[in-house]
């Protein structure tokens, strides 16, 4: 499978994500708490920019929080700007919609050279 340089860790601080081209993919790549992820930048409801949206986390509740609110994955959740549908990016899922699930990209770090297996 082909490997396509995509930028420096320099360039792609923690917390912050870039949208890149590989091929002829175009690929959201994030620095999450220092560990780096890809994914398309393709919203699988209506082929949105999902990688153009903004990354937060998300509430949720159930018996695992007793019931009450609470603020999970922060700064782990990428959120389509077309229709506001959540991904957690570290596993692809969608937060809605488990069963939906993001291809997800391998990443290599070579010296300080982000590359991403498509």
């Amino acid at each position: 499978m082909p490997e396509y340089p995509v930028g420096r860790t320099r360039e792609l601080p923690e917390g912050s994500h870039h949208i890149v081209r590989a091929g002829n993919r175009e690929i959201g790549v994030f620095n999450i708490n220092g560990e780096f992820h890809a994914i398309p930048n393709l919203c699988p409801h209506q082929r949105g920019p999902l990688c153009s949206g903004a990354t937060s986390g998300t509430i949720d509740y159930g018996s695992h929080t007793d019931w009450k609110l609470s603020w999970i994955y922060d700064g782990e959740v990428i959120t389509c700007p077309w229709h506001s549908l959540e991904f957690h990016v570290p596993t692809g899922r969608c937060i809605a919609y488990p069963s939906i699930k993001l291809r997800k990209f391998k990443v290599l770090i070579d010296d300080g050279e982000i590359r991403v297996v498509v």
